[in-house]
């Protein structure tokens, strides 16, 4: 079904430009879908949504293809153009409606509780500001909405939450489209304000070498259904 046009209203077209990381990150997450099984990952983090869903920070669109019939529509968030671009196309074979727009996660260009569900994944490690991006999805959720979410983060021992921070500070977020390895998502979404659902622990590739970027997590959350904020 093709995408249709979206606006972005009052946030720059192009809040994130990082075009050769978007490029190398392309063909890598489509290498990954098979070889390091996030296609996988990416049925259980979307496995049972229904109703209106706003994805946050979509990429290339790898989620597409993975929404459930039950999905009324998705309504796909991307800063960066050339990731932006490979979203639309890959909208154009999606099974449900999605709606590829232009935005920022902490100024999403949509209603306040407009949507059933958002999803979050691979995105709050490069946000600039993740209280203000989680305080955004709170926003566009209506009260008891569900937050499903796949990040990495922090995780090892010392010595490889030290090379974390590490790279943090020098040259991993030049390198990886503004990208942080020592962030604490579940701790975030809790000081967000979200009620924590299940979520599990995993690295990835689940049988592969612990890298710095391995360490993830894949769970779900809630906004609180007399959440008034």
């Amino acid at each position: 079904m093709p995408a249709r046009s979206a606006r972005s209203r009052a946030v720059p077209r192009d809040a994130v430009h990082h075009p050769l990381f978007a490029r190398c990150y392309a063909r890598f997450s489509v290498r990954a879908e098979t070889r390091m099984g996030m296609g996988r990952v990416r049925e259980r983090l979307l496995a049972g949504l229904s109703g209106r869903v706003i994805e946050i920070g979509a990429g290339n669109g790898l989620n597409f293809s993975h929404y459930p019939g039950t999905v009324s529509e998705v309504v796909a968030v991307e800063p960066e153009r050339v990731l932006r671009q490979l979203a639309v196309e890959a909208a154009l074979r999606a099974q449900v409606p999605v709606d590829v727009a232009p935005g920022a996660a902490e100024a999403l260009p949509v209603k306040s509780e407009a949507f059933d569900a958002a999803v979050v994944s691979l995105v709050l490690c490069s946000v600039r500001d993740v209280p203000r991006a989680l305080s955004e999805v709170r926003r566009v959720l209506r009260p008891g909405g569900e937050v499903r979410f796949f990040e990495h983060g922090a995780g090892g021992g010392r010595v490889m939450a030290f090379t974390q921070r590490a790279l943090d500070r020098t040259l991993w977020p030049p390198l990886s489209g503004g990208c942080h390895l020592s962030r604490e998502p579940v701790a975030s979404l809790r000081e967000a304000g979200f009620t924590l659902g299940p979520y599990r622990r995993m690295t990835m590739p689940e049988n592969g070498p612990a890298l710095p970027s391995s360490y993830c997590v894949l769970g779900t959350a809630w906004r609180p259904p007399d959440d008034g904020a």
